[in-house]
């Protein structure tokens, strides 16, 4: 290797030899546009080593996936979560660094967690292969102990002074007899007559998850926001928040109770019985719409806080229609009751056997209001309330948002903006049900293992919203969505970008790589393996990994 000044250093094959006193040398070949890898083995050939094919010098011992797994912990460390979780490692922490990550890669019962974190690289990458379904319940005892310190660390991150917080509630089935928190309540997976546990996720205004609570299945809403508020102020230290709730769970009663906290203010909406109190008394009225979709609106049964009517004219059609189906409905269930009645000549049918009858579907589509029956002896008959069905019609494509919050702090705009980012918070509900998280149904006997079963996976989703963001170029996603919702307009219906569009015809990034979904892409990435190898030659030698790339890990910033 000669040097060269201000240019490369000239690469030389030379031969030399002694002659007397004398060293001669001769050039023998310039090797300087030869790559680096060519010239190092060309060097050890030359040291007399033996060089094979790669194929032929080691023995793969063992291959597991691993990209998935690089992906996730990966992110979890560079959101430094597993700090969140607990400043120093511990066995402790990484078992339930291990059950997040597992939760978003192949969500399971904590049982089948410690079999199927074998089949990744996950267990070894943590060292938890050797744990047992008992550890990981006394590690789930140990997260639930530390959750307050965790959201708190949280809340410090994603929540500010003077911001947003978004709050709703769901619940999931529970399938056992054991837990106290099961009762028969509002189940919201549709189950009748199953038992369910409720649970109330706060998140900051991108739909982030914050905070968990859990709660017994029978609890309604608007008891759980004493909760939420005492929790903004007292344990997150917020002097100024704004709390997003819907319709039914900030009602006047909750209302009423914030306006006792200095420094919470609010956003909802009204129940369709106050919007046709506000018509009645010519407070809303359709001409207010006549050159723009939003008005804000006052009224003295509403003091202290600032209206904002909107009117959307597809929603009042898609209503419209809704209705009249459910209409049809209901009067062919009634049709079929009617002719059973006629059918009935030797043995008539009772006005007591009817009534059972109709009760059993008048209802079942909820529009029963709308209908006049008449029932006797061998006799039914019915008719709609015309008039009831056009006072309802009349509300159409009408709701009113309203907020604490002065002009000045929130305009109109932005308050019905606020109040629409709910829809956040049901998203990560539904991520959290669903095939990617799968927190219900719900097995587990002692409460406070549902409890830290909950927020396990709400850590797993705060994981896997970041992750959806960064790699939002290879999803199916519209990567315009979370500005627009800042200045698109706020009662129209949302339209996707031109980039969205674009994704959904060509089914291709713009660089002509195949588009995703979340799952799909991590299973994509489970392709990339961790190999263990051996020298073929040496059977007691040290394995050592050889690893893969993706072009995925690029936008995960890993």
């Amino acid at each position: 290797k000669v040097p060269n000044r201000n240019s490369p250093p000239a690469i030389l094959l030379r031969e030399s030899w002694r002659e007397g006193k004398k060293t001669r040398k001769r050039t023998i070949a310039n090797l300087s546009d030869w790559p680096d890898d060519k010239i190092e083995a060309f060097r050890r050939l030359l040291r007399g080593e033996k060089l094979v094919p790669i194929d032929e010098a080691f023995a793969i011992k063992r291959s597991l996936p691993h990209g998935h797994v690089a992906a996730v912990l990966g992110t979890i460390r560079k959101l430094g979560l597993d700090r969140v979780i607990a400043a120093k490692r511990s066995r402790e922490r990484d078992l339930v660094v291990a059950l997040v990550a597992e939760r978003i890669l192949h969500p399971g019962s904590k049982l089948a967690s410690t079999r199927t974190w074998k089949s990744s690289t996950l267990a070894d990458e943590l060292g938890v292969a050797d744990a047992d379904v008992d550890e990981v319940y006394s590690a789930l005892d140990w997260l639930l102990r530390r959750q307050k310190r965790i959201e708190v660390k949280l809340a410090s991150q994603l929540l500010s002074e003077g911001g947003v917080a978004l709050y709703d509630l769901s619940s999931s089935s529970y399938y056992g007899r054991k837990c106290s928190l099961a009762r028969l309540g509002k189940n919201r997976d549709g189950k009748k007559g199953v038992a369910c546990i409720a649970y109330g996720l706060l998140t900051d205004r991108g739909g982030r998850p914050v905070s968990i609570d859990v709660y017994p299945g029978n609890t309604g809403d608007p008891a759980t926001v004493v909760d939420q508020v005492g929790k903004l102020k007292d344990r997150f230290k917020l002097s100024r928040v704004v709390l997003v709730g819907d319709r039914g769970m900030l009602t006047e009663t909750q209302i009423e109770n914030l306006r006792k906290y200095p420094g919470v203010g609010w956003i909802s909406a009204l129940r369709s019985s106050q919007i046709r109190a506000l018509v009645d008394s010519g407070a809303l009225q359709m001409s207010l719409f006549d050159e723009k979709n939003l008005a804000e609106i006052s009224s003295p049964d509403h003091p202290d806080e600032r209206l904002v009517a909107c009117y959307n004219p597809l929603l009042a059609d898609e209503r419209r229609r809704t209705r009249e189906d459910l209409l049809q409905a209901t009067e062919e269930s009634l049709i079929r009751i009617a002719a059973e009645v006629r059918r009935r000549t030797r043995t008539p049918l009772l006005k007591d056997e009817i009534g059972v009858k109709v009760g059993k579907v008048i209802n079942r589509y909820k529009v029963g209001k709308h209908f006049k029956l008449t029932i006797e002896d061998d006799h039914l008959s019915w008719q709609r309330r015309e008039d009831a069905i056009a006072r309802e019609s009349a509300l159409d494509g009408i709701y009113v948002i309203r907020t604490s919050e002065p002009e000045e702090r929130l305009p109109a705009d932005d308050a019905v903006r606020g109040y629409k980012r709910l829809t956040l918070v049901e998203k990560a509900f539904l991520c959290l049900k669903s095939i990617d998280l799968r927190a219900r149904p719900i097995w587990l006997r002692r409460e406070d293992h549902v409890r830290a079963h909950l927020f396990l996976c709400m850590l797993a989703y705060y994981v896997e919203w970041h992750m959806r963001q960064a790699l939002a170029p290879l999803l199916f996603h519209d990567e315009e969505l979370e500005e627009a919702r800042d200045h698109r307009d706020p009662v129209a219906p949302a339209t996707p970008s031109a980039s969205a569009k674009r994704k959904k015809l060509t089914r291709q990034t713009d660089d002509g790589l195949p588009l995703n979904s979340f799952s799909n892409l991590l299973t994509e990435l489970s392709t990339l393996c961790r190999n263990d190898c051996q020298m073929k030659t040496d059977h007691d030698s040290p394995t050592f990994a050889m690893l893969t790339e993706k072009r995925a890990f690029d936008l995960l910033g890993l």
